[in-house]
């Protein structure tokens, strides 16, 4: 297995399966100190720096959080618009990141256009982790969410995940590639406009994942052992909330109810979402045993712990 010290994190392609079992083991030996909101000294010597070019919630937070965790300091910022890297001048990730390298020990980047982590760490000669980048891939959510997974199965092997929304988001990339490193099926329900990509279909047959495709989560629900969802209506970020239609957004086909997964679903199948939701996800399955997203937010924090920790060789 290669070593994590000093690697970039910019696709799940690049995992082979025994170092996802590596990352999940060092999430527990730190989790700890998520649990009893501790902080740590393990980077005390380290500093993260933030290179968001895109909104980000809980992508950014979770990873400062785990740096303080460990003790580590952070900077960066969360609007390129703020900084001189987007303003008039649009300065290049070359440029950007030959200055930003002297900042920090470990660069976290989430850029708008697919492949500028890459790009970034074609330059950097510190280690560059991808927290999204555009259509591209999230491989610190997924690797997240196969945690969640593991954390509640204790396996990855022998489970359907029902993947729910727009094939075409860096998440669903990340996590059918993740798939294929383990015994997994997937099935796939999504809007006609919203379906694999030729390359990514042909891309997966050559890796040798199983799936199949439905035109609604009610088809294929009961054989789920993992509700993996994303939505497939976005908001207007142009309108207040107040502003936006509360109701009957997303499509039937595509939304997982509490009524339908007490009809429908295993008693023990579990339900992730990265969020933000809309109402493909009604709040009301919040109260329900199937619920997994609030701990998926919390192993966030736990996952970038393991990461910063690895690339910056804290631990082995």
């Amino acid at each position: 297995m290669r070593s994590f010290a000093g690697r970039d994190i910019l696709s799940l392609k690049d995992f082979e399966r025994d170092e996802f079992f590596e990352v999940f083991r060092v999430a527990d030996e730190l989790r700890p100190f998520a649990e009893r909101r501790e902080n740590g000294d393990l980077l005390a010597s380290k500093t993260l720096l933030t290179a968001f070019y895109q909104p980000s919630t809980r992508t950014r937070l979770a990873t400062e959080a785990a740096m303080h965790r460990l003790g580590g300091h952070v900077l960066g910022f969360s609007d390129a618009k703020m900084t001189r890297a987007g303003d008039f001048y649009q300065e290049s990730i070359k440029d950007t990141v030959h200055m930003l390298e002297y900042y920090g020990d470990v660069i976290a980047m989430r850029h708008f256009e697919q492949g500028a982590p890459a790009e970034a760490a074609r330059w950097s000669s510190v280690p560059v982790i991808n927290c999204g980048d555009g259509w591209g891939e999230h491989p610190t959510q997924v690797l997240t969410d196969l945690y969640t997974i593991w954390k509640d199965k204790g396996t990855l092997d022998g489970l359907n995940v029902l993947c729910v929304g727009d094939m075409r988001m860096r998440t669903m990339h990340s996590i059918l590639y993740a798939m294929t490193q383990f015994d997994m099926t997937a099935s796939l329900v999504y809007p006609p406009e919203m379906s694999l990509l030729p390359e990514f279909a042909a891309e997966l047959a050559t890796r040798g994942l199983r799936y199949a495709e439905f035109e609604s989560v009610e088809e294929c629900l009961s054989k789920a052992d993992v509700v993996y969802m994303e939505p497939v209506v976005q908001a207007d970020y142009t309108k207040s909330r107040e502003e936006v239609e509360e109701h009957g957004l997303t499509p039937v086909a595509y939304r997982v109810t509490k009524e339908l997964m007490a009809t429908r679903a295993k008693t023990d199948a579990i339900i992730l979402h990265s969020l933000p939701r809309m109402d493909e996800l009604p709040a009301d399955v919040d109260e329900t045993r199937h619920a997994r997203y609030w701990f998926e937010a919390f192993n966030g924090v736990v996952m970038r712990m393991a990461l910063l920790s690895l690339v910056l060789g804290a631990v082995s």
